[in-house]
C-alpha cells in the first residue's frame, strides 16, 4: 500500500509554496483601470424580445429561455401585474420584468394555462402584426 505523501502528484516542489504566496495575493489594480464588460451576455433587451415575440404567431416560454439562453434556475417565477389580475410567468425577474413592460404596452398578449387555479404564463403572441414590405 503506498502513502499518500509518497505520490508525485501530490508532492510538493520547491517552488510550490512561492507560488502559492503570490497568487495568494490579487495584484494591485491601477487607478486608470477600465473594468472588463462581461463575455458571456445576459439575457436580453427589451427590442430584442419585442421583435423576437412579434415575427411569430406564438411563442411558448421555453423557446424563449431556449432563444435568449436565458440561465437562472428551473423554477423562476416572475410576478405580472395585468390588467386582468396577478399573473406569474416562469422566467428570471428581469425578463419577466420586460415581458410585463410589453403587456403594459399592449405590443404582446399572455396565454394563460387553465390547468391550474393560478394564472400561470404558458406563451406570449404579438397583438399588432408586423407590417411586412
Amino acid at each position: 500500500m503506498t502513502d499518500i505523501h509518497d505520490r508525485p502528484a501530490l508532492r510538493e516542489s520547491p517552488a510550490a509554496p512561492d507560488q502559492a504566496a503570490s497568487s495568494a495575493v490579487p495584484p494591485a489594480a491601477s487607478p486608470d483601470a477600465v473594468p472588463q464588460a462581461d463575455p458571456i451576455p445576459r439575457g436580453c433587451t427589451a427590442a430584442q424580445l419585442r421583435r423576437f415575440i412579434k415575427s411569430r404567431p406564438y411563442v411558448p416560454l421555453h423557446e424563449l429561455r431556449r432563444r435568449f439562453e436565458l440561465g437562472g434556475e428551473s423554477d423562476d417565477v416572475s410576478r405580472l401585474e395585468t390588467p386582468d389580475g396577478i399573473t406569474y410567468v416562469g422566467l428570471p425577474p428581469r425578463e419577466g420584468a420586460l415581458i410585463q413592460e410589453l403587456v403594459r404596452q399592449g405590443e404582446i398578449g399572455v396565454e394563460l394555462s387553465m390547468d391550474p387555479e393560478v394564472r400561470v404564463v404558458v406563451g406570449v403572441y404579438p397583438i399588432r402584426p408586423i407590417p411586412r414590405p
